[in-house]
């Protein structure tokens, strides 16, 4: 799941980033080409329900694909503004920052 808010009067936009339930997950990492797909960059908060989450401030008007490692497999956000296909034969999620 995604939550947007525009900052800075819309110089900026907040996106906290949700992932499902995964109560038996260790570790999850947010990656995407915001961080340039580092894997180890962005780690993800546990919260008391089970899902993980973090919160970026990127530019307005960009798409940025990501997706979530989660103990070194990888998932996408099902609730995603978009996908597009990864080289990999998967797909990527996409977060949209429109103002």
């Amino acid at each position: 799941m995604l939550k947007k808010e525009v900052q800075n009067k819309g110089k900026t936009v907040k996106v906290t980033f949700y992932t499902h339930k995964l109560p038996e997950a260790d570790r999850v990492y947010l990656v995407g080409d915001f961080n340039d797909w580092n894997e180890t960059k962005d780690e993800m908060t546990r919260l008391k329900d089970g899902r993980f989450k973090i919160a970026l401030k990127l530019k307005p008007n960009q798409e940025y694909q990501f997706r979530y490692l989660v103990d070194g497999e990888w998932h996408n956000d099902w609730e995603a503004d978009k996908y597009v296909a990864n080289p990999f034969s998967g797909d990527n999620s996409v977060v949209i920052t429109t103002v």
